[in-house]
């Protein structure tokens, strides 16, 4: 019997009598209606903070899937908020490095006014004179050493390198949410593994209280089962204290509104099959993460900065049409001409020495260059590892599975029999009291081994990335 099937039977026999399992472990038939996300949208003021008690108290709980979670963190994660803008910046900076393709238009008008007192027949002569220059010049950057299509092929890259951030940042806000949401449902377990302790306990007190008025039992029977319930009672409050915990920091992951309370809805369930061997996942991770590609762009932007510096030392060459014209009027009003024309022509600058700056500004890219590839490989070695180590620790949470729900169907057994020894009066109370810490270790044992499972899974997912399509972002 594969433990799918026997975990609903198994807890359902354990947790009965206090009703808490249904929630948790095993969903309902009738499964909860979809949530709407928009309601968990945060505050359209990134400045705004609660000054007042009630604004930050808990008036709402509001259970959410997985999928749901991760929907809700998509729209409200800041980072991501964040990396978007730098891409539309990216895109503006694209074009406005594509604006150097096309030729320029300069206009310029000049107005002055001067006085000249002249002699003539009849005595001197003032005469104000008013005079407008204007030119309008077409220019165009013929070639000028690369450094255009090297601005504008960076900006091209620097487009690509902000898409693929945008990539990242959403592979982590899943991983985050998906990991915080599984922690979630740890905890929620943990109370309910808590809460069956106490049920066993105190059952055992019962029995013991019960033996002691027969006479069958001893007073330290009891107040040894006393002992247990208490003990069990404070792994109880610390299970409900975590629980909260968790509550808090998927709210925050999610960052929604300060007066609600998350709580799981997805049962605990094996999340999923790896299908792909070790090697293969080793390769995906390699193609698939946007770290290891935004490395190769970045080192593609140093290569062009490179090519912007040492422009400067090359020939620039550009040609030039203007039209000019003059208009010049004295203080009786009269037009004494007006002087129009035109120049064609072409420039040619080169700057054949500048002390080395440019040379060495180059020089300084090309490091910049052989950091980036020292970078790659590092950063192609930490994907191994933790590839290695997610697969490795899922395969080890697989086999545990099946192992620790055997343990589950013995340790339940074992204290049944125990307990019917101890009321029998053939048995003692340590028995039953060891086959109960038995049967609770055995229960978080097997859930640590489904919750791990799926945490491990989530780590692979997240260092393969990119599933299932395995596509990077594209320039469109």
């Amino acid at each position: 019997m594969s433990y799918l099937k026997s975990f609903p039977l198994i807890l359902t026999s354990l947790y009965l009598n206090f009703g808490y399992i249904t929630p948790i472990f095993a969903q309902s038939a009738d499964s909860p209606s979809p949530v709407s996300t928009n309601q968990f949208n945060s505050s359209a003021n990134p400045l705004l903070f609660p000054t007042k008690p009630k604004e930050v108290e808990i008036d709402k709980q509001q259970s959410i899937t997985l999928q749901e979670a991760i929907e809700i963190a998509l729209k409200n994660n800041k980072s991501l908020q964040e990396a978007r803008l730098e891409l539309e910046k990216a895109e503006d900076g694209l074009r406005a490095s594509l604006g150097a393709e096309l030729p320029t238009v300069d206009g310029q008008l000049d107005f002055n006014q001067r006085g000249d007192d002249t002699t003539a027949q009849g005595g001197d002569i003032f005469r104000n004179r008013t005079q407008f220059l204007g030119q309008l010049e077409v220019g165009y950057e013929l070639f000028n050493g690369g450094r255009r299509n090297a601005t504008i092929e960076r900006s091209r890259r620097e487009v690509y390198f902000t898409k693929l951030d945008v990539e990242r940042i959403s592979e982590d806000t899943r991983f985050n949410v998906t990991d915080a949401y599984y922690e979630l449902q740890n905890r929620d377990a943990q109370v309910a593994i808590a809460q069956a302790a106490i049920e066993d306990f105190s059952q055992t007190l019962r029995d013991a209280q019960l033996l002691e008025q027969a006479g069958l039992g001893t007073k330290f029977d009891v107040l040894q089962a006393e002992v247990d319930l208490a003990n069990a009672n404070q792994a109880l409050t610390r299970a409900i204290a975590d629980q909260r915990n968790a509550r808090r920091t998927l709210a925050e992951v999610l960052s929604i509104g300060q007066n609600i309370e998350l709580t799981a809805a997805d049962e605990i369930k094996e999340n999923g099959v790896w299908e792909y061997s070790l090697e293969d996942s080793i390769v995906m991770a390699f193609k698939n993460r946007a770290e290891l590609e935004q490395l190769l762009v970045r080192k593609e932007i140093n290569e062009q900065n490179r090519e912007i510096a040492l422009s400067e030392i090359r020939p620039q060459v550009g040609l030039f049409v203007n039209y000019n014209f003059t208009n010049t009027l004295v203080d009786t009003l009269e037009n004494t001409g007006n002087a129009n024309g035109y120049n064609l022509g072409a420039r040619l600058r080169w700057r054949f020495y500048d002390g080395g700056t440019a040379q060495a500004r180059g020089d300084q890219e090309t490091r910049n260059m052989e950091i980036d590839e020292t970078n790659f490989a590092d950063q192609r070695n930490k994907i191994r590892l933790e590839t290695e180590t997610a697969y490795n620790t899922l395969i080890a949470n697989k086999e545990n599975i099946g192992s620790t729900e055997k343990a589950v169907i013995t340790a339940t057994e074992s204290l049944r029999l125990a307990r019917l020894r101890f009321q029998a009066g053939v048995g003692t109370q340590t028995d039953v009291i060891n086959a109960q810490r038995s049967l609770t270790e055995a229960r978080g044992n097997f859930l640590q081994a489904i919750i791990g499972y799926n945490q491990s899974l989530n780590e692979l997912q997240r260092a393969v990335s990119n599933l299932p399509d395995s596509k990077l972002f594209e320039i469109r």
